[in-house]
């Protein structure tokens, strides 16, 4: 099925979030939408799958003109969306996932889940998905519930099929797996969508790549285009791709983590027995395969969780015990990896996330405990430009923005507090190159002020590029703390379990 948008045009008030937007997808075609935060992607793709009206323009779907009143109409017309945000009920199964919004019935009345289970078995075995239809969701890997909602897709016969931003939340590995998933699909005669900020991403299964900024298409490249040529159209200005840092000038021993034993509730240990350190004036990276023990140690540091052993010194103050925001008082700014779940309160609006854990103390509050809402807004504002937080204004609801621009309300938050210690997990995770480049260089920023710096990333470029030193962790075990100059096929082996020779246990 071929794919044609003219002169789409949607707008939110005053924002012209899409700006007389064309592009034509062919049937057995990747065609990459490439763009910064905030650039009006997701919102196309939300008008081709009828969650949003445009105000001007047309969907054309094999020369015929549509008119969508929701996504049950784009679904009906054979367009699939895979969005950021998983659009699945965590406790239901697989297969009833599948059914919703589509039930089929059985005799007198009842559900087929049966059938249901079926066309997961079908579709699974074809892409080779292996996954279970009588999984519950909540207990299934982030790559695997991707595939979930890839399975919905396929199983209502879509025939033009939108990514949206779908490596944001997965593993170097799953990413690798996605991209084999895609050019399937493509070789079924699929047209593909995939809306993405991720360079080498695009180039590595791209045919056609359209580039959107501020609303508007630009260009259009090869996927043989350089990094620099595409950044530079996404951002429209020469965007450094390397991270530019000098030597660490390192102080004492700031954070000393000692036998530090971490136990869910049913006594599964997810950190074990690690022992480290992160001087003054150094960055820290954390590297391993998602799922090994990364979040447990931050959120073990930040006081999230229960059931800890052994000895978190900062400063020389144990922070082990104390409550999160006794943590946080002691100056310790934590960027969590689920800005939805963790970082943010969708409900609320940027202004007042911005002064989330600050808002009983500090310069938002008067001595006789009222909100100086003045300065709350006038740091909102200022904040807003400094990070470059593309929104109509500092009363926009969190949950309103795109995932690359929540991304940046809470680094801007969490950096702007007194610090004493910066706990980054997943810093840049669904943030455009020309974002990263910023928060990049405030993490070295950060550094070089005196400040340790533990950074958690699984990209692996990520790692390489920020740290002084890279701890290795794999099933909650340090495997090593190698320098930064370590080769990427030894970091690779580390990530698997093996112990190279000189690695610091």
């Amino acid at each position: 099925m071929q794919l044609a948008l003219r002169d789409i045009t949607k707008r939110f008030g005053a924002l012209v979030a899409n700006d007389r937007i064309s592009l034509t997808v062919e049937p057995g075609e990747i065609h990459c939408l490439l763009g910064e935060n905030g650039a009006g992607k997701s919102t196309l793709m939300n008008v081709l799958y009828g969650l949003y009206t445009a105000d001007e323009g047309e969907i054309v779907l094999d020369g015929v003109t549509q008119s969508f009143d929701g996504p049950g109409d784009a679904i009906a017309a054979g367009i699939g969306m895979v969005h950021q945000h998983f659009m699945l009920v965590p406790v239901f199964t697989v297969a009833e996932n599948l059914m919703l919004g589509n039930e089929t019935t059985g005799l007198g009345g009842t559900l087929d889940v049966d059938a249901a289970r079926e066309r997961v078995r079908e579709i699974s075995a074809r892409f080779g998905f292996d996954i279970d239809p009588d999984a519950v969701v909540e207990d299934l890997p982030v790559g695997a519930q991707q595939r979930v909602e890839i399975i919905k897709a396929l199983s209502r016969d879509a025939q033009v099929l939108v990514f949206d931003e779908p490596t944001a939340v997965l593993t170097p590995r799953e990413t690798d797996e996605l991209m084999g998933i895609m050019r399937q699909l493509r070789e079924a005669g699929t047209a593909i969508v995939f809306i993405t900020h991720k360079l080498r991403e695009v180039r590595e299964v791209a045919d056609r790549i359209t580039v959107i900024r501020l609303g508007k298409v630009v260009g259009e490249a090869e996927p043989t285009a350089s990094n620099a040529e595409l950044a530079s159209l996404m951002v429209g200005r020469p965007v450094e791709l390397t991270v530019q840092k000098q030597p660490p000038t390192l102080g004492d021993d700031a954070l000393v983590v000692d036998g530090l034993t971490v136990t869910d509730v049913t006594g599964l240990v997810h950190v074990n027995d690690v022992s480290f350190t992160v001087r003054a004036g150094e960055i820290m990276a954390v590297a391993g395969v998602q799922g090994n023990g990364q979040t447990e140690l931050t959120e073990a540091i930040v006081g999230l969780q229960d059931h800890v052993r052994g000895s978190i010194l900062l400063d020389g103050r144990e922070l082990v015990g104390r409550s999160v925001r006794q943590v946080l008082d002691a100056g310790v700014g934590f960027v969590p990896e689920d800005r939805q779940v963790d970082g943010l309160v969708g409900s609320f609006s940027i202004a007042e996330n911005l002064m989330l854990d600050r808002s009983f103390s500090g310069p938002f509050t008067s001595r006789f405990g009222g909100l100086r809402r003045a300065v709350r807004d006038a740091f909102a504002r200022e904040k807003l430009a400094e990070y470059d937080v593309r929104a109509p204004g500092i009363e926009t609801r969190a949950g309103n923005l795109s995932g690359g621009n929540q991304q940046k309300v809470v680094v801007a938050r969490e950096l702007s507090r007194d610090l004493r210690l910066l706990v980054a997990a997943q810093p840049t995770r669904g943030v455009d190159v020309g974002s990263i480049e910023f928060i990049h260089h405030q993490i070295v920023a950060t550094r070089d002020a005196g400040i340790p710096v533990l950074v958690v990333s699984t990209e692996l470029d990520e790692v390489v590029a920020l740290a002084d030193r890279i701890m290795v962790l794999y099933r909650g075990r340090i495997v090593g703390i190698v320098p930064a100059d370590t080769p990427r096929d030894v970091l690779g082996l580390m990530m698997t379990g093996e112990r190279p020779a000189g690695a610091v246990a």
